[in-house]
């Protein structure tokens, strides 16, 4: 079997983390979401919002940590692997504030493929704020734009897994793959 690295995009809160999780409770090799992870080191360094206040530095850690996760996968025993956001996010956020990026940024989306994108549609009803979310559900919906704009852009056709229970999304993420 060939490996299948597959990555759950969607804007903030659409229950990319929670499907992860129970993937990982599963037995599925998954990779979390690194800007939570980037997000709290700056915090404890004192910057708040890091993505806010430097966008270009958060981005370039992000970019260098999604690059290293799909390398990671490359190397796993498991024939498929689920990745919490992809590369071509980092680009999406970018172009979502209007910031520009170095063409590396691009090259990396080009260059590094994933087998299947599960795109999770904007949900109101489960959406939350938290500490490291600091968009509210109408940035949310815009950013679910920049992603579908973007992925589709570097020639992905998105899946979009139904809102729905946890237990019957995964059934459909895994029926697909």
């Amino acid at each position: 079997m060939q490996k299948e690295i597959i990555v759950l995009i969607g804007g903030p809160g659409t229950g990319k983390s929670t499907l992860i999780n129970e993937l990982v409770a599963r037995g599925y090799c998954c990779y979390p979401e690194i800007s939570r992870q980037v997000t709290l080191e700056a915090q404890e360094r004192g910057i708040d919002q890091l993505f806010l206040e430097e966008p270009l530095l958060f981005s370039e850690m992000l970019l260098e940590g999604r690059i290293k996760q799909y390398h990671d996968a490359l190397e796993e025993p498991d024939n498929v692997v689920f990745i919490d956001r992809g590369i071509p996010d980092v680009v999406a956020y970018m172009d979502y504030i209007g910031d520009e990026y170095p063409a590396h940024f691009t090259k990396a989306c080009e260059e590094i493929k994933y087998s299947k994108i599960f795109i999770l549609p904007p949900w109101e009803e489960i959406y939350q704020s938290d500490t490291e979310r600091y968009e509210n559900f109408e940035q949310a919906v815009t950013i679910q734009k920049h992603l579908v704009e973007t992925y589709k852009k570097y020639g992905y056709d998105l899946i979009e897994v139904p809102k729905d229970t946890v237990d019957n999304r995964i059934l459909y993420i895994l029926d697909k793959i």
